[in-house]
Parts: structure tokens; C-alpha cells; sequence
């Protein structure tokens, strides 16, 4: 249960193809940042690639009542990832039901929120993949607002760019910065044929020692 890829982004096309362990891995190599701690997909099966359109909420103050947290949602390209920065608040959703369908009309990559969404039966009718720090059904109006769109934004330790990389799988979600991409990509790619060649040798029967030896497995994500 994948989102929707951008046809005509050569890279988001080859990081699709990875899972988020290979490209941990090789973040731990270069000695980047990007694992981020905490945000779990909805689905087990979801998975997302695409770049970030990123939305900052904040408390709702006087004089703002009534306002939406999701009319930004037809500005996100096809293929965007909506990235939500709601400070990890547990107890106000700034994602829901009719969010959900617009984001699966639109053609976009998913959904990952620093906080909580609701409605999450949506997505999985849909399958379209949302990552969040989990479900509670309390809505957000009047109770956050949305603050800025494409600025800098926090998935708890890992800043978020507008246009940086967003890989999620059953593991979490890992971050890439758009400067960095192509070493990451590298060493990903790298790092996932030898464990496919590891898993390959194991499979004929030969030792674990020997294969990772073989393939240098323990050099795989050291710092370098």
C-alpha cells in the first residue's frame, strides 16, 4: 500500500525501491542524521517516497478561532508528501477523514505527522499511507492552527526542509536532505545488494560469519 510516486523525479523513483533500513544504514555511514524517532505508519504496510510540503501548526490564540488546519491541501504537487509539524501533540488531530480523500484524489505521496491524525479507518479503505505519532479522534479546531506552509519544520530531533526526501516503511520514516541525496542514495544501494547477497549465500546454507565476512558486512555502515 504505496503512494503515489512522481513520475518525473528520477531520485524519489530510485529511493522508492529501498526500504528505510538500507538508507538508515547508510545515513549512520556518512554521519547524517534523519532517523525519526517515534512516527509509525497507521498501516504496517503503508510506504511512502516523495518530497516534503511542510505545514507548521501552532496553539490557537485569541482572535484566531475558527480557523482550518487543512486548506493548504490543493497547493501539494502531485507525489508530495505532506509533512506536519504539530509539536507532537497527542491531543489534537490536525489530519482527518475529508483530508484523507482529497490527499487520494490529488495523487499524493502520504502523510507524516509530528502528532496524531484520526478518521484512520479512511486510509486504510484508501490505502493511503499516513504516519503518525498515533490515532486519537479529538479534533484540532480551536485548538491549533496552521502557522506556515514550506518552512522549516521539526519530526521531533530530525529537521524537515520543504523539498527534502521522505522514505516511510513499516520501520518509521527517515529524512533526506536534498544536499546529501546522492551520496545516501549510493551508499544505500551499496548496503542493500550486499545483504541480498548475504541473504542469498545463508539461503544455500553457508555460515552467517563467513558470508558477512565475505561481503563485509560489518564495514557496511561504519562511518567512513
Amino acid at each position: 500500500m504505496a503512494g503515489y510516486l512522481d513520475p518525473n523525479d528520477e531520485m524519489v523513483q530510485a529511493f522508492s525501491k529501498l526500504g528505510t533500513t538500507p538508507v538508515s544504514d547508510a545515513l549512520d555511514r556518512l554521519g547524517l542524521g534523519g532517523q525519526v524517532f517515534g512516527v509509525k505508519p497507521v498501516d504496517r504496510d503503508f510506504t511512502l517516497c516523495g518530497r516534503a510540503f511542510t505545514v507548521r501548526n501552532e496553539p490557537m490564540t485569541a482572535g484566531h478561532k475558527g480557523e482550518s488546519v487543512g486548506d493548504y491541501i490543493d497547493e501539494v504537487p502531485v507525489g508530495g508528501v505532506v509533512v506536519i509539524d504539530n509539536a507532537a501533540r497527542l491531543d489534537a488531530t490536525v489530519w482527518g477523514d475529508i483530508l484523507t480523500i482529497m490527499a487520494d484524489r490529488n495523487k499524493l505521496g502520504g502523510t507524516v505527522i509530528n502528532g496524531v491524525c484520526r478518521d484512520s479507518q479512511r486510509a486504510l479503505i484508501l490505502d493511503y499511507p499516513i504516519f503518525s505519532r498515533g490515532t486519537y479522534m479529538r479534533t484540532g479546531k480551536d485548538r491549533v492552527r496552521a502557522d506556515a506552509y514550506n518552512e522549516p519544520v521539526s519530526l521531533g530531533e530530525v529537521r524537515v526542509l520543504p523539498g527534502d526526501l521522505i522514505l516511510g516503511d513499516g520501520d518509521g520514516i527517515v529524512v533526506i536532505a536534498k544536499e546529501h541525496e546522492e551520496a545516501v542514495l549510493k551508499a544505500a544501494q551499496e548496503i542493500d545488494v550486499a545483504e541480498e547477497r548475504i541473504r542469498e549465500e545463508i539461503a544455500k546454507g553457508g555460515r552467517l560469519d563467513e558470508a558477512r565476512e565475505k561481503f563485509k558486512y560489518h564495514q557496511l555502515q561504519s562511518r567512513q
